[in-house]
């Protein structure tokens, strides 16, 4: 460089495309710690569309032999349907706004009576009760589940309504790609139309893997079903989104990982509590009667020693019990379970060694707010659809005489549907809780029966049933009990 250039020349600018470069989000950066990380840019149904069949499978066998898989869909059960997601018929009267009770009460007893399993099932195996639990097993276990509508009558129903749970398997995901009138296309199984809406729906005639019992036939075939018979429930995480996916999907790895660990260690366990040994020679040959791979075989039992050959000696390997660290390794994997399936590390280990009442308390009602928002959607996409599928088919068979139905059908689609509750963790602690609440009017009783799973009119019929039956047989209890709420000072 010429002794004579300018000394701004010296330092050069740096160009703005590097300055945006150094302020994009870490998480994009590309540096020797993140080659290995592999991503793609694909819409939602073409990532499912590749692993849908496989994480099907695998989040069943899971469910099948895996204990964590097994709780976490048996209590998903439990916690959202518990004793069923009652109907709470509550028909406005035509003067004011009071609840027409009459009305009110026939159907609910209408309902009640669809609901039996020879009626509300197309195979009559299966009540009203079993279908919602089946319908949420599936839902996590495979992501997904449908209903069909059938508009006839089944068994000694009068009303003119059945059910037919379906699995996912049955909706073709390979019936794909096919371009069809007015812009619409198939999509795994599934016809939507431009603003994705389901038009179609592509059914296989036989499971897929009725392996046993395709005899009879060599080809599977489609049944094509309107969308207004279809009730297709997932949960969607993106948009677009037409096909769910099971809940263990970002966890199945861990947890298959986590079963031959634990596996490995048991098996390692055993070995260390079995007395084994191993028998070399520096004399002659082993006979042929004992000998496989070279090696001769003898059976050792516990409490037995035997005498060696002459030369022979005995080593006994050392094999230790599992390490120290098994227990919390497997709680850290567990916690990581629990983190995915989005519920608490108690609710699946059923584990509560280092939980006190305060912290037990704060994770049984985070996992609440869970089963909450699962209940919602049952309501809001399966009871609440099948309810007003029910009321049109009860009036078309005479089974209910609704006034003023086909203009007002409003008036009776509105019902109150009660979700299963929860118990207190500590009861005196909540009930002098709910008690202060009332008294400050921030709750009525009728909110307080229904988050424990109660409906507030039933309870009152019955404490007055039972108020009644005592007075009639002139028994008197004495509950002079100090119900007088106090503060907790703990």
């Amino acid at each position: 460089m010429a002794w004579h250039t300018p000394i701004s020349k010296l330092f050069t600018k740096e160009p703005e495309v590097t300055k945006l470069k150094r302020r994009r989000y870490a998480g994009a950066a590309l540096s020797r710690l993140t080659d290995g990380w592999v991503t793609g840019n694909t819409s939602a149904d073409a990532e499912i569309k590749t692993s849908l069949k496989k994480l099907r499978d695998r989040s069943r066998q899971l469910c099948r032999d895996n204990p964590y898989a097994k709780q976490a869909k048996r209590t998903t059960q439990i916690n959202v349907i518990g004793q069923g997601i009652k109907l709470q018929c509550n028909v406005p009267s035509l003067r004011g706004r009071k609840k027409d009770k009459r009305l009110s009460m026939m159907i609910d007893k209408a309902w009640k009576e669809w609901c039996k399993r020879d009626h509300c099932d197309v195979s009559g195996q299966k009540s009203f009760f079993m279908l919602e639990n089946m319908m949420v097993g599936a839902l996590v276990e495979s992501g997904e589940v449908f209903f069909r509508i059938i508009r006839k009558k089944f068994g000694k129903s009068k009303v003119g309504l059945a059910l037919e749970i379906i699995e996912s398997d049955l909706v073709d995901d390979d019936y794909t790609g096919k371009v069809l009138r007015k812009g619409n296309e198939w999509r795994m199984g599934i016809e939507v139309d431009r603003f994705g809406r389901p038009q179609r729906y592509a059914f296989l005639n036989r499971h897929p893997g009725d392996y046993f019992f395709k005899d009879n036939y060599t080809e599977q075939k489609h049944t094509i079903v309107n969308a207004s018979e279809i009730i297709h429930l997932f949960i969607p995480e993106r948009p677009a989104q037409n096909r769910g996916v099971p809940f263990f999907s970002s966890i199945m790895d861990d947890m298959h990982q986590l079963s031959g660990y634990e596996s490995a260690a048991v098996i390692r366990a055993r070995a260390g509590a079995s007395l084994m040994g191993f028998i070399s020679s520096t004399e002659g040959e082993l006979e042929a009667d004992d000998v496989e791979a070279e090696q001769r075989l003898t059976d050792f039992e516990a409490g037995v020693f035997k005498y060696l050959n002459p030369g022979e000696e005995i080593t006994v390997p050392n094999i230790s019990s599992p390490d120290s660290q098994y227990e919390s390794f497997v709680r850290a994997k567990i916690r990581r379970f629990a983190s995915g399936l989005g519920v608490s590390y108690e609710t699946i280990s059923r584990d509560f060694s280092e939980t006190n009442y305060s912290s037990s308390r704060l994770s049984l009602l985070e996992d609440r707010e869970h089963w909450k928002m699962l209940q919602t959607y049952f309501v809001e996409n399966f009871h609440q659809r099948i309810f007003e599928e029910f009321l049109d088919a009860a009036v078309l068979s005479g089974v209910l005489n609704l006034p003023d139905y086909e203009l007002s059908p409003e008036r009776y689609a509105s019902p109150k549907w009660q979700t299963r509750g929860w118990s207190w963790v500590d009861p005196k602690k909540e009930i002098e809780a709910f008690r202060l609440g009332e008294a400050a009017g921030y709750y009525t009783k009728s909110q307080i029966t229904s988050m424990l799973g109660i409906d507030f009119e039933d309870n009152v019929e019955q404490i007055k049933a039972e108020k009644e039956t005592l007075n009639d047989i002139g028994v008197q209890l004495d509950l002079d009990l100090d119900v007088t709420p106090t503060i907790a000072t703990e």
